[in-house]
């Protein structure tokens, strides 16, 4: 595709956020960035990719300094995570990446508040995927072999993080319509069928 594009995808927990980002990703010939992200930021930095990992969206990302402690197994020994981490810090240095990452080539970016991020670029489409409760509590339930109440409990629980992270740091409403361009709900049709309509979407859009 000669046509550089972004698409950002926000999601709910178990609505298929992942696997219709790989699905765009195909059909756009698009680099696919989520956990990949985190190798980027990493390589960027010169951090360690599992420091990365473990301040990811974590609670508690509202506080000014957090203190890490470990091992040398990660790469930077144990003096280097004893430091004070800003989480604005890794916030810029994931931001970084991505900025650098959509200057590149056409992406497709889940989470990370990359729709913020990249709000000044041009031919960007910013998507939010949801799906019924029932839906996404049978799924997690399989996935983590926990009981539906405990599966509801961990999925509010998560996206109440993530509305928070997400919130806090682009001023907007995670999950609100007015945050995206388009909203959809991929348990009434299904992740393929829901790809295809934000792929259609997206060039009706951008004039594709």
């Amino acid at each position: 595709m000669d046509k550089k594009i972004i698409i950002n995808i926000g999601r709910q927990v178990c609505a298929g956020g992942l696997e219709i980002g790989k699905l765009l990703a195909d059909e756009f010939q698009a680099k696919y960035y989520d956990r990949e992200l985190l190798n980027l930021a990493a390589k960027e930095s010169g951090f360690s990719e599992e420091f990365f990992k473990q301040s990811d969206e974590r609670k508690g990302f509202l506080r000014s300094f957090f203190h890490l402690s470990y091992g040398n197994s990660w790469g930077g020994g144990s003096n280097f995570y004893q430091s004070n981490f800003s989480q604005e810090s890794l916030f810029k240095f994931q931001s970084d990446a991505i900025i650098k990452a959509a200057q590149e080539s056409s992406c497709i970016f889940v989470g990370r508040c990359a729709d913020y991020v990249l709000r000044d670029f041009d031919n960007v489409v910013n998507v939010f995927i949801t799906a019924s409760i029932e839906l996404r509590a049978n799924l997690f339930m399989k996935e983590k072999n926990v009981t539906y109440d405990e599966a509801v409990k961990r999925i509010q629980h998560v996206e109440s993080r993530r509305a928070s992270y997400y919130n806090y740091y682009t001023g907007k409403q995670w999950g609100h319509a007015s945050s995206y361009d388009l909203c959809i709900d991929s348990s009434a049709i299904g992740s393929a069928e829901t790809a295809r309509l934000i792929a259609e979407f997206v060039r009706k859009k951008l004039k594709l």
